[in-house]
């Protein structure tokens, strides 16, 4: 790498190949390097074109990547995932003022139990870079960061946006989306119990990625409790394929006791779905605060009831103006001047 670059510290994820075909597409890679820290391997979409570097030994991180960082204009860090990027960055706090932390939730929420060497890097991040507002306050509010804050979709939507249709579909059966992942902030099951008292309904539950022991779980209770109308989602789609699944839901839930699933909200009210969402979730706040309609959780006690046509081409709109892929480029823009 040479001097005067933008460092991007990254781990695999499925948002993250996109995202560099995303810069690279507006900005180019004169003035980026991409690093994940990891050992080499090509997941969730990425490939050797796309030109990264895999670090992943002590000398790599404690002599390479704090090289790299030391040389670099700024440094990205994609969430604050490895210990060995923490301890680096904990006796290097210099480091810390040109660092642009973009905050994904689990390496924040909870942070009793976090070290103390992640809430010190926390509360003297240079800047960090939020979805939600919301977020940010919580982390002022729990950590006493000095930090500054940008607020845009940091990872673009690219949704191809189309209005909702003006018609309810005339079917006997729903189709309900349950959770994003296998992780136990999801609480499925205490959606599915009930969800078991409601006929017509099939039960979608993505569960692709997060802890095997938890999906095995998930799926046995499932199965016991729905039979066959119970559909996961075991491997990683293709993001045009997720879609299309996203399009035949008429109605998702979100159980998540943190923000959590923000990318498939976001979508899915910018596709006319109707969702419900908990109260512990930032994203409640955030998306009551932009003016999108959605359903409290704990209504489904009462009924599964879908938005008004008026509600949903509302969304749509909303999502459409504050999701587009020209906003995140501006404001990507700001960031590497």
């Amino acid at each position: 790498m040479s001097e005067h670059k933008i460092l991007h510290v990254m781990i695999l994820d499925k948002f993250l190949a996109s995202y560099i075909e995303f810069i690279d597409k507006n900005f180019g890679r004169e003035n980026h390097h991409y690093v994940f820290i990891t050992s080499e391997k090509y997941e969730y979409g990425l490939t050797p074109e796309h030109k990264v570097e895999f670090l992943h030994t002590d000398d790599d991180i404690f002599i390479t990547l704090l090289k790299y960082m030391k040389m670099a204009k700024k440094i990205i860090l994609h969430g604050l995932w490895r210990d060995k990027v923490d301890i680096l960055l904990y006796f290097n706090q210099e480091l810390l003022k040109k660092c642009y932390w973009v905050m994904w939730g689990g390496d924040f929420y909870f942070p009793e139990t976090k070290s103390n060497i992640r809430k010190e890097i926390i509360k003297n991040m240079g800047y960090c870079i939020t979805s939600n507002n919301q977020e940010f306050l919580y982390l002022k509010n729990c950590y006493d960061t000095s930090a500054k804050s940008y607020e845009f979709i940091f990872y673009p939507i690219n949704l191809c946006f189309t209005k909702p249709e003006t018609t309810t579909k005339n079917v006997d059966n729903k189709v309900i989306l349950v959770g994003n992942s296998a992780t136990e902030t999801n609480r499925h099951l205490e959606i599915f119990y009930i969800l078991k008292n409601y006929s017509n309904i099939s039960i979608v539950v993505p569960l692709s990625y997060g802890n095997s022991n938890y999906k095995t779980q998930i799926i046995a209770e499932g199965q016991k409790i729905f039979g066959n109308r119970f559909k996961p989602i075991l491997d990683l789609m293709t993001y045009d394929d997720y879609i299309d699944l996203l399009k035949t839901i008429d109605i998702a839930i979100f159980n998540n006791n943190r923000q959590q699933a923000g990318g498939n909200i976001l979508t899915l009210l910018g596709l006319g779905k109707t969702i419900y969402l908990s109260d512990e979730n930032l994203l409640s706040k955030f998306c009551f605060d932009k003016g999108l309609k959605f359903n409290n959780i704990k209504s489904i006690y009462d009924n599964l009831n879908e938005i008004s046509t008026k509600d949903k081409i509302k969304n749509y709109m909303i999502i459409k103006e504050y999701c587009s892929e020209h906003k995140s480029y501006l404001e990507w823009k700001k960031i590497f001047e």
